[in-house]
Parts: structure tokens; sequence; C-alpha cells
């Protein structure tokens, strides 16, 4: 396999690999559990989960590596207000968080790092940097990265940092100034505040050193690929990547991916704009966990994505056809024989699919080569020309497909049970739409009762009662579909 892909380092799109015989290791930045997770954050996750996929697809060993900071200014901000252990606070939004990947088919990676669990990692990289020079005590009892020790500062980033304020200092985790400060690697403890005791002091964590003592922990000083949001690119980033190798003298991560945020109605996602969407708000509106997903894969992931809720209703409407036209291929009646033509295509289509994934995961491109085979399949099977021996390779690219997009199996029902379930037991079922609790008020069992009652009816030849079930099961927004196979139901 050659997949081609974007070095934010570089800047140029490079061949992706690891060193032979040995695992891929990827490191992707995951949340800091202070609330659920927002779909800017997913489209993210999302784009690192297509990236896995496909090189499991083409069969790459994986060491991925994903860290969950659950302790950082915020989180020490909102457990303190709640009256909460910081356990107890992060407990809960990281439960959300992994439930939320799960409900839009994200891979879970094979390591899964707590910050709060690698504390003495963190502290013996502070003393390595201060043993270097890097690094220095400040009045406070804070320790800070010396910046101007690291000549290669804004290499990721490619900021001028011609104006930096030599020895101006920055304590808290995150800042906005397009400027560069010496930053804290240890925050001494306030009175009365949550705190470790180490070698360091009472304190905690500055949440760059985090990321960098977890990255080595599980991949070594030097690996392969690191990922995450554009967001992240400075000064998360750019400070782990000074720290790191000031530490180690060797290059911290080799390839560097950055996945763009996106826009909602073309503009940027603000809880004061009102378009500030939890994957949760979505599902309880009654949208599909499938949907979402298709729709965060829509536009390649060096690309902006306007989000928007027609492309939403698209996006549905795309999964459907593709599960439709599934469902054909598995239960339909097809001439024996096999059709040159489709067969072709069906070859060029798959080969077109990996083509593009290996091309900086284009994925928009991957997609329109699926689509184009499956309306040419449904114009031959219209025509009766789709024969049996087509079958199985259509069905080989679908499956190819899907493992790397993961949206043909249908738990949308499942997901949006879920998420109704949630907002019941957090008293928030005021925020789902009435037609999706309507939809979810009649069970499984009493539907397929009611087909079965409709079925009687219609062998009986009472039509006025069929119609009348047709029409009840229509108003609790599950849609009936009668064909030669038998009936086939979904909700809306």
């Amino acid at each position: 396999m050659t997949l081609r892909l974007y070095n934010t380092l570089s800047g140029q799109i490079e061949e992706l690999g690891a060193p032979t015989g040995k695992p891929l290791g990827i490191y992707a930045c995951g949340p800091t559990v202070y609330d659920y997770g927002h779909i800017g954050n997913f489209r993210t996750f999302v784009h690192v989960d297509i990236l896995r996929r496909f090189l499991e697809q083409q069969g790459v060993p994986l060491r991925h590596v994903m860290n969950i900071t659950d302790v950082d200014d915020k989180i020490m901000r909102n457990a303190a207000a709640s009256g909460q252990s910081i356990g107890d606070y992060t407990a809960k939004y990281e439960k959300a968080f992994l439930e939320d990947l799960d409900s839009l088919g994200v891979e879970k990676p094979e390591c899964l790092a707590r910050a709060t669990e690698h504390i003495p990692q963190m502290v013996n990289l502070v003393q390595q940097l201060v043993q270097r020079g890097c690094a220095y005590r400040g009045e406070n009892g804070s320790y800070y990265f010396r910046i101007a020790s690291f000549p290669g500062y804004g290499k990721l980033s490619k900021k001028d940092l011609a104006g930096m304020e030599d020895g101006a200092r920055v304590d808290v985790d995150e800042y906005d100034k397009d400027s560069a400060r010496d930053f804290a690697l240890w925050k001494a403890a306030a009175p009365g505040e949550f705190h470790w005791d180490t070698p360091l002091g009472p304190g905690r964590p500055g949440w760059h050193i985090e990321c960098s003592a977890m990255a080595t922990e599980y991949l070594g000083e030097s690996f392969d690929l690191h990922a995450g949001g554009e967001d992240l690119m400075f000064p998360h980033h750019e400070n782990e990547i000074a720290q790191s190798e000031s530490a180690s003298g060797t290059v911290f991560a080799r390839h560097w991916m950055h996945v763009r945020f996106l826009l909602v109605e073309g503009k940027k996602m603000s809880k004061s704009l009102g378009n500030f969407y939890t994957l949760r708000d979505l599902l309880l509106r009654g949208y599909k966990a499938s949907a979402i997903r298709f729709l965060l894969t829509s536009v390649p992931y060096r690309n902006q994505l306007n989000f928007t809720f027609d492309g939403l209703v698209e996006s549905t409407h795309a999964v459907e056809r593709l599960r439709i036209f599934a469902a054909r291929l598995h239960k339909g009646n097809f001439p024996t024989g096999v059709n040159a033509q489709l067969a072709q295509a069906t070859e060029q289509a798959g080969k077109a699919f990996t083509s593009a994934l290996e091309d900086d995961l284009n994925t928009a491109e991957a997609r329109a080569a699926i689509f184009d085979l499956v309306r040419l399949a449904n114009s031959h099977a219209d025509r009766g020309e789709l024969h049996a021996e087509n079958v199985g390779p259509i069905l080989d690219v679908l499956a190819k497909f899907d493992a790397v997009f993961a949206v043909l199996e249908d738990r949308d029902d499942a997901v949006t049970r879920s998420a109704l379930e949630w907002a019941e037991h957090e008293q928030r079922l005021q925020d789902a739409a009435p037609e999706v609790i309507a939809r979810f008020s009649i069970t499984e069992d009493a539907i397929e009762q009611l087909i079965a009652e409709r079925n009687a009816a219609r062998k009986s030849r009472n039509f006025a009662r069929a119609d009348a079930i047709r029409q009840e099961l229509a108003g609790k927004g599950i849609l009936l579909e009668d064909s030669a196979d038998g009936v086939r139901w979904r909700r809306k």
C-alpha cells in the first residue's frame, strides 16, 4: 500500500509509512472531558477513523493511541463549581464521549490513555527539561518551558515569532493570542486546590505536557503520525514538539495530520449564535447517526465542511439508497450468467475507491466511485441485465466501501433509542422532538404484530382494515414497503 497524506510539518503530500516490521504508530488527540462533544470535534474523530479503517483494510498493523484529557483549567473550574471531585466530574463526560464514538461507528484505538493516570511520566519529563536547561521554576512554584531554548519553535504552525517577548509567560492551558510565550509545564497548586504531591511540588500538569508524556510512553520518543483538529496546531501541537524534541533530541512525530473544523449553515459554530450542536442534540431532533457520520465524510479532511440540515437530509437519503441497493442484491432473483460491461465497471469502481483514499484520503472521490457503480448497477437491474454472477463482485466492492465508511449496517434505531433513554435519565426529554418520542413510543414487537394483522386483513380482502393499519403506523413514523419478498418497515 502507498498512502500519500498531507504532512502539515513539511507542507507537502508525502507517503505515510512505518519502519519495516513495526506497527504504524498513531497518536490522535482525544477530548477534554469537561462537556459533551460537539459535531466539530466529531468531524476530526470520524476522519481519523476513516484513516484507521483504510489502513486496516490495506493490511497495515497499527498502534493507535488516543488520550483523554481529564484534568485542565476548565475541568478544575467546573468540578469545583459543581462540588464534585475531578474523577466524578470527568467520568460522566468520558462515558458520554465513548458512547458517542460508538454511535458514529468510530473504532476504539489500541490504547486509551487518561492524563490523570500518567502523572509520574509527566513529572519525569519536566525534570528532564529542567536538567537540559529548557525549563525553569518560576517564583510562583510553577515550571515553564523556555521557548527561546528551542530554535525550531513555530516550524509546524509556520508562525512568525520575530516579535516574541522574551521571558513572557502564560499560565492558562489554552490561549488565543497569535504570539508565543513560555508556557506552563507544571502548575503549582493554589490554596485548597486539588493537586498531586510530587518532587516538583504540589500541583498538576499543564495541558501540553500531558500529550508529550503519553505519546512517548506508548509510541516511543519518535513515531509515525500525530493527528488532531486544526485548532490544536497552535499552541498545543507546537508546544508538544518543542518540549518533546528538547527532551529527546530527536524528531517527535514524522507526519502531522490536521482535520479542518466545520461551519454550520455557513457560520462558525458558537453557542451565542445558537448553532452549536452536540451529537445528542441532532439525534434527539430525529437525525440518524449514520447520516451524521456520512455527512462528516462528504468533504475531504483538509477542506472546510459546511454542515447544513439540508445536507443532513441528503446524507440520510444517500445512506438509504445504499442500503436499499444492498438489500436488492441480497434478495433479488437475477438471470444466470455475467454482464461483462458491468463486471468491468465493478472492477474499476473498486480500484477507483482505493486510489481515491490513497490520494490524501479523498473521501469525496471514494464515495463518488461507489455511487457511480450503484447507479449503473440499478440501471442494468431495472432492464433485467444484472446477472447472478455480477452480484458477488458488486457486494465485495460494497463491503470494501463499508469497511471504511461504516454506514450500511442499520444501527440507527438503537442509537436514537439510547439517546432518548439518556435524555429521560438526564431529565432532558423536552430537548427531543415530539415526533421522535412518538416514533419510539411503539415497540418493534408491536410493529410486527400490526404488520401480521395487516397481512391477515389483506389475505381476507379486508383492505379497509389493512389501509387503517398502514395509516396507524405512518402516524407513529413507521413506513411500510411492500415487495415481492414480503413487507419491510423502517422508521422515518
